[in-house]
């Protein structure tokens, strides 16, 4: 974010704050939100900066300087003992540093040790015991005052009525209200079963069932409960790791936590549970991370809102706000523009992050994106970043419209749309960039590693390529002549090119490039016509009789096979000695069921043992849930394998795959 001065700073605080009431307004008060979790973080973490860099600016009503919204009017209201805090965010090892070095300047030493627990999603309350009895819940409301849920939160059982060691006098219990990930899938199935929409995230359904006037519906749903706090009249215990234990000893179940000599350790802990975080039975968005001596934590004292020796390292942000900087477009093999767009460097999903896809014109249209705007910008796992909204509110007046692009970026060819496509298109046949895309995304469907993109625009301009046959042409002598190749390297691609002339159909189908023909359509055509021949004569009728494919996708396969140069096109591949593998007669023994693969696998290659299970009618899946029906582990299986003990999931070793699936 670049620098701003004070003039527009006070702008930007303003609408950061209007922005972020908005949105804690529906997630505390309404309970619904309208972006993620991840997304308000990022907003708040700026709002919080932007405030550090100017505190003349911090007002006393900002979103900073308070805990939540205000209770519900529905509930009796309760005044905390304490008030319950809430806690600063961390998103880096770098701002655990600086937290470090801030407590040590207060504190006026080292500090050692350090308690560390999993941040459980879920929704806070506070318990209060008199004489070992529960008298009353609460929520945590605005900080100072809750909302009495006494009689919802008594439905819990994981909650004792009365405690399981005696215990004289007041004790308050503070904890998260939460709800495990098999306990939801299977809420959200009895809902569809029932014909009710499925609940979008457990904390929601969680806050909103102890929200319910009515205790049996509170009841009705699995609900948990884990204790992270104890305090009360007779509690004089000296560090937080120990009164963890002591919450155990009087009946409650407690969040993960372990004792950390030193902040290097507990960057290690953060690294283990990031790794181990799916294994876990509920979510998770963190570690909490506290001074486990409860005398230096409460010298240490409270700033703002926050207690100093407390803070939470989150999990890296599958959605963050950033800003849009310019958008460009790419094309593609088949000719289409895609726009890209350009935003302020982010940390999101662990990554730094510059570039987002769009889609096409209309999605920007749809989400009214100009350049300059604040966005939300969504990263899951693998899955290319992608801009899903804006902030119109956060406009200051200098924002540009995203103009429509009327010709190539490559080739200056006009550029439209073709029939009533969303997509924009290079309208000239013989654009060089998809020419060159098309020989690209035919090498890697032959698994040709060495061959990337600037080395076929090299040959191209050579004269050496002109379709992606030619590739099988490619001799020495000819690549030594281009300068920049030297022998040896001429010597490798060639080699391995020539190794890669026995392809089997489902990829040989994937090298063609059919428009709506991905990698498991192409292995559906593969094993129902067995050969390129027969495939090529295949009519509409014949290809929508199999599963997934519908009337665009077998209007596509029939229109490529009609055209005479794509006809060509095969028969250049065979001319080359091109050998396209037959599949081999399949069953369906293991229909209906779902194989996921974890860790390394010593006699088959992982794809081979994918194949295996497809060949005998299986599903493969890339994630373990109650649906799956075996985990085959290798060595070095990791959280999969513990998530599918957890399940109850069948564990096969290889060995015993193979001797299923009949391989010798």
């Amino acid at each position: 974010m670049k620098s701003l001065n004070r003039s527009e700073a006070e702008k930007r605080l303003k609408a950061l704050r209007e922005e972020i009431r908005h949105h804690r307004y529906l997630y505390h008060v309404e309970d619904r939100q309208e972006i993620s979790d991840g997304a308000l973080d990022s907003l708040k973490h700026e709002l919080d900066e932007l405030e550090q860099q100017f505190p003349d600016l911090i007002t006393a009503d900002s979103p900073t300087q308070r805990v939540g919204g205000e209770p519900l009017p529905k509930f009796e209201k309760v005044m905390h003992r304490e008030r319950m805090l809430s806690m600063n965010d961390a998103f880096s090892f770098a701002e655990m540093q600086t937290w470090e070095k801030r407590i040590e300047k207060v504190a006026g030493g080292v500090i050692t040790p350090y308690i560390t627990m999993t941040k459980i999603d879920g929704l806070a309350v506070s318990l209060i015991y008199h004489h070992g009895q529960l008298v009353t819940a609460a929520t945590r409301g605005n900080g100072r005052i809750g909302e009495n849920v006494t009689q919802n939160v008594k439905t819990i059982e994981s909650i004792p009525l009365r405690l399981s060691c005696n215990a004289s006098g007041l004790i308050e219990v503070r904890g998260e209200i939460y709800m495990r990930k098999d306990d939801f899938e299977t809420l959200n199935e009895q809902r569809e079963q029932a014909g009710e929409p499925r609940f979008a995230n457990p904390r929601n359904v969680s806050a909103g069932s102890i929200r319910q006037l009515d205790p049996a519906i509170t009841a009705s749903r699995p609900l948990r409960f884990r204790a992270w706090h104890l305090s009360g009249d007779e509690i004089d215990i000296g560090t937080q790791s120990d009164r963890l234990k002591r919450l155990r000893a009087l009946g409650f179940a407690t969040a993960p936590f372990h004792r950390c000599n030193n902040i290097e350790e507990v960057k290690r802990e953060f690294v283990r549970m990031s790794a181990d975080r799916e294994a876990l039975a509920f979510w998770i968005d963190g570690l909490v991370v506290r001074v486990d001596d409860m005398q230096l934590y409460e010298q240490l004292g409270v700033v703002g809102k926050t207690p100093r020796g407390l803070i939470a390292w989150k999990f890296p942000a599958e959605e963050v706000t950033t800003k849009l900087i310019d958008v460009q477009w790419q094309i593609g093999r088949t000719g289409k523009l895609t726009p890209v767009a350009t935003v302020e460097a982010t940390q999101v999903a662990g990554t730094t992050v510059q570039h987002a896809t769009l889609h096409n014109m209309d999605e920007i249209r749809r989400l009214g994106l100009m350049i300059g705007d604040t966005v939300i910008l969504t990263k899951a796992g693998d899955i290319i970043p992608k801009i899903t909204k804006v902030f119109p509110k956060l406009r200051n007046g200098s924002e540009a419209r995203i103009a429509e692009p009327t010709s190539c970026p490559v080739c200056g060819g006009e550029a439209g749309r073709k029939g009533e496509n969303v997509d924009l298109y290079c309208l000239n046949p013989n654009c060089f960039s998809v020419d060159g895309g098309r020989m690209l995304h035919a090498a890697r469907a032959f698994g040709i590693d060495g061959l990337g993109m600037k080395r076929i625009e090299a040959f191209m301009e050579a004269g050496l390529l002109t379709s992606p046959p030619d590739i099988f042409h490619l001799e020495r002598d000819e690549i030594v002549a281009i300068e920049g190749f030297k022998a040896k390297s001429a010597d490798n691609i060639v080699s391995e090119i020539q190794s890669k002339k026995r392809i089997d159909l489902t990829h040989f189908i994937v090298a063609l490039g059919i428009p709506n023909v991905g990698v498991e359509t192409a292995r559906s055509l593969a094993a129902t016509f067995t050969s390129i021949l027969a495939l090529q004569n295949a009519d509409r009728s014949q290809l929508e009789m199999i599963e997934d494919i519908g009337p665009i996708v077998a209007e596509s396969i029939t229109d490529y096979f009609a055209s005479a140069r794509h006809k060509n096109l095969i028969a250049d591949y065979l001319a080359a000695g091109i050998e396209i593998l037959v599949p081999e007669p399949g069953s369906d023994e293991l229909a209906g069921m779902i194989f996921v693969f974890t860790g390394t696998l010593e006699r088959v290659s992982r794809d081979e043992a994918i194949a295996l299970a497809r060949g005998r009618g299986a599903s493969v899946s890339g994630s373990v849930s109650k649906k799956t029906a075996y985990l085959v582990a290798g060595e070095a299986a990791g959280s999969k394998k513990r998530k599918a003990e957890d399940l109850g999931v069948k564990i096969l070793s290889e060995d015993e795959f193979l001797r299923m699936v009949g391989h010798k």
